[in-house]
């Protein structure tokens, strides 16, 4: 019966959030409490809300001054000499700024952490998607897809869980896996090349004349093709008139509100440039070499950039208040999300379900199975948190093919395919500030990216079955 109740919350959620019938927050907060009802356990919701919100609050506490540091970093101009050569890299061209938006998203990974990947490369992109009138879940898709081949990273997350789970050492599990996801990452950058020929053939080849050159045209001309907008798009019109097309137009004007990379902002700190891009340095590395915390590591990070940059109150209040909307959105989504992960867990729901599909395997099949795990971690990855996966199912997985003489290693392996969908899921905390930022809603990008991102890991998979890792 849990089993049953489990999928049938998920779906619920699921449904609900994609149609566009509730809020995430709201269906993250009353699908699960009334599924506790429903399994009688409806007298221990608090012990379970209280646990899930335990859990995830030094995931909201790193969210909210991650928000904060790297609103704060934006605003003083440290990555706007990443966002001009991007963007002289795409100049106008849909194709390329798919690509792009792949590149970077990619590149920014290698940090390990995917809200971090997510502000930088929304901050980036936005602009521009905006300004051409592309479809900002293009974005979303591609940057959430190619952060998730890279979550694989041994200081990611996935790869230390597997191998601490199953008593391996984390360079024996990747190491082997650099060729199947190197395939998985070259499969993203054709895919994003095939999104941006879509793009590219809705709304016309365009060109973008003298970007980010203060109090200059920043005209869009169009050399052929329709109207911009579609799901989740919100742009303008891509044509040489209006905002976009007066000579003069202002960075506000033709990025439709957003500041983020106007080349006059009074936030904009040059003589600080070094001293920032060193205090990133700095707290990225001291992130992979786990000096502190990482919710720590932010709180010091955010309050030293705030009191250096903008030594005055005034300035700092302003700022906090700037990045308010941004911090208040994703650190609810977060603390909503502990009340859908404390119920799953505390109900017994995600272990029923994980020895439901576990018992469900044929015992013909246990000599694959590490191709078993491969595919099974794709939906487990997505309806559950990493460690639920990683700790609670995976232990169990390596015993059925250790019966078999399948070895550990190659279960372990296999357990990181699902990563690229695992992104995409709504148990993840950063997919918010991933579509918070693009202000996209989550149901669209959803509908659009789990198909895209569960193709990836599937091509995962194959090139680990070809290169005889899995």
């Amino acid at each position: 019966m849990l089993t049953i109740l489990g999928f049938a919350m998920i779906a619920t959620f699921l449904v609900l959030i994609m149609m566009k019938k509730m809020s995430p927050i709201a269906a993250l907060v009353l699908i699960p409490a009334l599924f506790c009802v429903a399994v009688g356990q409806g007298a221990q919701l608090g012990d379970y809300v209280i646990e899930g919100v335990g859990k995830l609050a030094p995931t909201a506490a790193m969210l909210m001054f991650a928000i904060v540091y790297f609103g704060v970093m934006i605003d003083v101009g440290l990555f706007d000499p990443i966002v001009r050569g991007i963007l002289r890299f795409c100049k106008a061209d849909p194709v390329r700024v798919v690509v792009g938006t792949a590149v970077l998203a990619a590149i920014v990974s290698l940090d390990g952490d995917g809200s971090t990947t997510f502000m930088i490369t929304v901050s980036a992109m936005y602009p521009l998607y905006k300004r051409l009138g592309m479809s900002l879940v293009v974005m979303t898709g591609v940057a959430a897809t190619a952060n998730g081949v890279m979550n694989t990273l041994p200081w990611g997350g996935p790869t230390a869980r597997a191998a601490t789970a199953l008593k391996l050492d984390a360079a024996d599990v990747f190491v082997p896996m650099i060729p199947a996801l190197g395939a998985g990452l070259l499969f993203v950058f054709v895919l994003a090349y095939v999104l941006g020929r879509r793009e590219r053939k809705r709304i016309g080849y365009l060109s973008l004349d003298e970007v980010l050159v203060p109090q200059t045209e920043t005209a869009l001309v169009t050399a052929g093709g329709g109207g911009a907008g579609g799901a989740g798009g919100e742009g303008a019109k891509a044509t040489g008139s209006g905002a976009a097309g007066r000579p003069g137009a202002t960075p506000e004007e033709t990025d439709g509100g957003f500041q983020g990379l106007d080349p006059q902002r009074a936030t904009l700190r040059p003589r600080l440039y070094w001293f920032n891009a060193g205090l990133t340095v700095v707290l990225l590395a001291s992130m992979i070499m786990e000096l502190l915390p990482i919710p720590v590591l932010f709180l010091l990070g955010a309050a030293l950039a705030l009191t250096v940059n903008f030594p005055k109150m005034a300035e700092q209040k302003a700022r906090i208040a700037a990045h308010a909307d941004n911090v208040l959105n994703v650190s609810g989504m977060v603390f909503a999300a502990a009340v859908f992960t404390g119920v799953l867990t505390g109900t017994g729901m995600v272990k029923h379900m994980a020895d439901w599909l576990v018992g469900a395997i044929p015992a013909g099949m246990g000599p694959h199975m590490a191709l078993v795990t491969g595919v099974l971690s794709l939906p487990l990855t997505y309806f559950m948190s990493n460690d639920g996966f990683y700790f609670g199912v995976l232990p169990v997985l390596a015993e059925a093919g250790a019966a078999h003489g399948v070895s550990p290693l190659e279960i372990a392996r296999a357990s990181l395919v699902g990563q690229a969908l695992h992104m995409s899921s709504p148990l993840v905390p950063a997919v918010y500030v991933l579509v918070g930022m693009a202000k996209v809603e989550f149901g669209d990008h959803t509908r659009f990216t789990v198909k895209w991102a569960a193709l990836t890991s599937l091509v995962v998979l194959a090139a680990g079955v070809l290169f005889g890792i899995i």
